[in-house]
């Protein structure tokens, strides 16, 4: 909602006075400042602004108030996904998973609902460029999804673990890359998925 010339007015000392003296000013200064006859019409201002969606705080309680901003209606739920680690998008490689930290994520942008099964891993290699996954992109990873044919999938496969997308051959399933220069992989042994792609981060340099 549109604020008037005399709200705006109100709210910038508000600004003004939080700035200098990290207090907010209360009724009684507020009304002074602008010679308003009584203190009811700086009650009436703020109320205004709160009603405007620009202040919060307590009813009759000048000093509690907190300027809003504009997109604070905007926010949405963060979450924290942890990292474990690295995974090659290249050939496969032996490697153990630490985690390395976590990367905090705006669920409802990135339309996912992460689980405590959620988890992160940074890719390194170029094998999976056809879907347009980068070396230093995250990929956001749910364990315990079954996966169906041509999702994006961190494996074991024989040990090794990879980033690849999960084909069904002739019912058997093997990890195809999405890079004509690598191999599609073919489990000798075992074929365990340890996360189903849900989402992509990607890093700007």
């Amino acid at each position: 909602m549109e604020l008037t010339k005399r709200q705006k007015e109100v709210l910038e000392f508000i600004k003004k006075v939080q700035r200098a003296s990290a207090q907010t000013p209360s009724l009684r200064e507020i009304a002074r400042h602008f010679g308003f006859g009584s203190m009811t019409a700086a009650a009436d201002h703020v109320r205004a602004l709160k009603r405007k969606g620009v202040l919060e705080g307590s009813p009759r309680r000048a000093r509690s108030l907190k300027i809003l901003s504009p997109w604070e209606n905007l926010r949405r739920p963060v979450v924290d996904i942890p990292v474990y680690g690295e995974i090659p998008a290249g050939f496969a490689d032996e490697r153990q998973q630490e985690a390395k930290g976590c990367i905090s994520v705006d669920v409802k942008s990135l339309g996912i609902g992460p689980t405590a099964r959620t988890f992160a891993l940074q890719v390194k290699g170029d094998s999976m460029i056809g879907k347009h996954i980068l070396e230093g992109d995250y990929v956001i990873l749910e364990q315990g999804s079954i996966p169906r044919s041509g999702d994006v999938v961190a494996a074991l496969i024989d040990q090794e673990s990879t980033l690849k997308t999960f084909v069904l051959q002739e019912g058997n399933p093997v990890l195809k890359a999405e890079n004509p220069r690598y191999p599609t992989l073919v489990p000798v042994h075992e074929l365990m998925i340890q996360g189903v792609m849900v989402g992509l981060i990607r890093k700007v340099e």
